[in-house]
């Protein structure tokens, strides 16, 4: 099984539409040190896509992202 991801920081933005979920990552990861991790929780199945095109286009890593049912939960790395 794959090791536990340790997160920095931890966000929720279940209820939330996009935009809103990749303007709070983007919001969160900035208070974080480079290198630091952000864990999330949403329910809007639009940040399957918008969040690992917002981590390529900012620089930034993401770690892993799963989905269970309705919630979808992944961590970005701040890699700047």
């Amino acid at each position: 099984m794959a090791e536990e991801i340790k997160a920095d920081q931890t966000i929720n933005l279940e209820g939330l539409l996009c935009p809103i979920p990749v303007v709070k990552v983007s919001q969160a990861i900035k208070n974080l040190p480079v290198g630091g991790v952000l864990a999330a929780t949403a329910t809007d199945p639009g940040v399957l896509a918008d969040i690992p095109a917002w981590a390529r286009s900012t620089g930034n890593e993401l770690l892993s992202m799963n989905r269970e049912g309705k919630l979808i939960k992944f961590f970005v790395k701040r890699t700047k």
